[in-house]
């Protein structure tokens, strides 16, 4: 069992550190879109640093298979969130990112909530599942992915409305979280193949399962979508959110559907089920925005003229109080300048 918490504590750090460069890099490239998802991989595969951001996370992506084996699905992910301190600390030292008060509440809510999802736990009565019947991986992935792609999609068209927001990333981060979800319930189905009697049995086995092509699905989408929402939103934001999404779809599912059975314990099952309640409630009511955007200046101070206009000489302070303004000039004005009365 400890090594699958070392393992875990790994592969947070590899993820954290992956997505941090990988936003560090795409701060630097042009604008991508899964509209164009051939100059997308173009640009990141042309970037060193997105390169090796990418090389993190496919680290932690070996290093979550070791946690897997060893650890029950709703430990697993309990240990998995601990990477959101890791990320805000590196966003804030490596992009300069700062998060709202609103956002720190809602983050410390959402590590209250897997907290008391970890505090369901109890050793030795938690059983580590090793394999689920394909129908029912497929009832549980088919439907989360359209979820995922559809409210992408979503989120794509309403971003593109003009005179709106800027967006938070939070559809983003659900949506991308989503899509990991199914990966995350893709690799537990593959750790429990590679205990299979000889590499030949493992890997036939394996082909046999729907797992290896629900991770071809979601490692090309999931590159794809994560990269563009990265590139616009703050990571700071958008990970936690997709952590807190993958996480609590993992421990929910993947517990059903790898037989890990809820705790029979009124107190650990209402923990459970109260902290998957209440971190769905923080996603819901977190900010979508970032702010409004900064109002026009008024009409006056855009159309100002190119030249102040003469003041009355009443309020000038170089003419005394209580002499009017000047008559126009006329044929008076012309003889006193003349230094007579112009008569003869």
């Amino acid at each position: 069992m400890w090594w699958g918490v070392a393992a875990a504590l790994v592969a947070n750090l590899l993820y954290s550190a992956g997505f941090v460069l990988e936003k560090r890099a795409l701060a630097a490239l042009p604008e991508v879109s899964v509209r164009r998802p051939a100059r997308l991989l173009r640009l990141v595969l042309g970037s060193p640093l997105w390169i090796g951001g990418s090389l993190a996370l496919a680290s932690g992506f070996g290093a979550q298979l070791v946690v897997y084996r060893t650890l029950p699905i709703a430990a697993a992910q309990g240990i998995f969130v601990s990477g959101l301190v890791i990320l805000v600390l590196l966003s804030s030292v490596l992009l300069g990112e700062e998060t709202s008060g609103r956002e720190r509440y809602a983050l410390a809510a959402i590590l209250l909530a897997l907290l008391m999802v970890v505090l369901s736990l109890k050793e030795g009565s938690d059983t580590v599942g090793r394999d689920a019947p394909a129908p029912l991986i497929l009832l549980v992935c088919v439907p989360s992915l359209a979820l995922g792609v559809w409210l992408y999609g979503s989120a794509e068209r309403r971003a593109r409305h003009r005179h709106r927001m800027p967006t938070t990333g939070v559809e983003y981060g659900v949506a991308v979280g989503l899509l990991y979800g199914v990966s995350s319930l893709a690799v537990k189905g593959v750790s429990s193949h590679l205990t299979a009697d000889g590499p030949g049995g493992a890997l036939l086995g394996l082909l046999r399962s729907p797992y290896p092509y629900l991770l071809l699905f979601t490692g090309a989408f999931g590159l794809v979508m994560s990269q563009a929402a990265l590139q616009r939103c703050r990571a700071s934001l958008i990970v936690p959110v997709c952590t807190t999404v993958t996480c609590l779809f993992t421990a929910v599912l993947g517990t059903l559907a790898f037989g890990e059975a809820l705790p029979g314990d009124p107190l650990r099952l209402a923990l459970r089920t109260g902290g998957t309640a209440l971190a769905v409630g923080v996603l819901l009511v977190m900010p979508r925005h970032d702010g409004p955007p900064e109002p026009p200046p008024p009409s006056s101070e855009r159309e100002l003229p190119t030249h102040e206009p003469r003041r009355p000489a009443a309020e000038d302070p170089g003419v005394p109080a209580g002499q009017g303004t000047a008559a126009p000039p006329g044929k008076g004005d012309e003889e006193r300048r003349g230094g007579g009365t112009g008569r003869t």
